[in-house]
């Protein structure tokens, strides 16, 4: 199939387009929102092809894969069809509700009868309402990481984007208290600086700003865990990832992450203090940190490997695109 999408979460995106379509994906001359075009940071195929909005009128598309509401509107002017009506579309929703109705929130395709929202966790799907649209969870899949955990380095990691910005969305404010165990190592979008912003010497925390993927594998695997004090996010794919190099994870028991990390891979706690205990002993007892790393990593290959991932995507592709004809 030819897939229209645009780039608009780098993991997600790279687990997708590693499949067995054809994947157009908008470019712009100032690479903005709506033009990202390929991913820079990240290694994607050949198959995932950049095209201009001009490109696109002329392009045979099977199906649109929305992910934000104004994309139907910028779908049909480059397009010249209306996404639902003319082409087949699924939206994906990677977000857990931001409106502070929780759990009344709407979902901005509710109602609709016109195309398919695809949950990213079950979590989602449980806390928006989305009326009478139809609606699906694919969980998430991941290109495994090329590294294996060595835990080598006595530090925590932590991947994060816009920290300051996100702030309590992403447990920033509760990074002090573990930069007190073990100095941090911090990876994201927007991360440089953060030390001052937290009011922490330089030595306590480490700022690696926008990174690429596989060097930051590379980095995650050296140190002895991964934190992953997200209060109210979808799910990180970063804490899949660290799960799938055989990471062990100290996570806040919050949204998906209670089904993602089980029993042995680490910590999944609401109290702080349980979370600070498990990140002191990860990094007083390297053997402690590996039994545990092995444990995620099973766990996260078994739920979140790419083939059961695109596998579940081209049933729903097929599905959605005969249900048309």
């Amino acid at each position: 199939m030819n897939l229209l999408l645009w780039h608009v979460h780098g993991s997600w995106t790279t687990a997708f387009v590693h499949g067995r379509h054809r994947y157009l994906v908008p470019v712009t001359p100032d690479r903005g929102p709506y033009g990202l075009g390929r991913a820079r940071t990240y290694s994607w195929p050949e198959t995932a092809v950049e095209v201009t909005p001009a490109d696109l009128a002329d392009v045979d598309v099977d199906l649109v894969i929305l992910q934000r509401p104004e994309e139907i509107d910028l779908a049909e002017q480059w397009l010249g069809r209306r996404p639902g009506r003319d082409v087949p579309a699924v939206y994906v929703e990677h977000n857990t509700p931001k409106d502070g109705d929780v759990p009344n929130s709407r979902h901005p395709m509710a109602d609709r009868d016109d195309l398919l929202v695809a949950h990213v966790t079950g979590f989602n799907q449980l806390f928006w309402d989305t009326g009478g649209t139809r609606t699906t969870v694919i969980d998430h899949g991941v290109v495994p990481p090329t590294v294996e955990y060595t835990g080598e380095l006595d530090r925590l990691a932590v991947v994060i984007n816009e920290p300051v910005r996100r702030w309590r969305v992403t447990g920033t404010d509760l990074l002090p208290r573990f930069a007190e165990i073990a100095p941090l190592d911090v990876f994201g979008m927007k991360v440089a600086g953060l030390a001052a912003e937290l009011g922490l010497p330089p030595e306590r925390v480490t700022s690696y700003d926008d990174v690429p993927q596989a060097r930051m594998h590379a980095e995650l695997a050296r140190r002895r865990a991964y934190l992953h004090l997200c209060r109210w996010t979808s799910l990180g794919l970063s804490l899949i990832e660290a799960m799938t190099m055989g990471m062990p994870v100290v996570a806040l028991a919050t949204t998906e992450a209670v089904m993602a990390v089980p029993p042995g891979a680490g910590a999944l706690a609401t109290r702080i203090d349980t979370l600070l205990d498990a990140a002191r002993r990860f990094v007083v007892e390297p053997e402690f940190a590996r039994q545990a790393g092995a444990t995620a990593r099973t766990a996260a290959r078994d739920r979140y490997g790419l083939d059961r991932f695109l596998a579940d995507w081209d049933r729903l592709l097929e599905e959605e695109v005969c249900a048309s004809r």
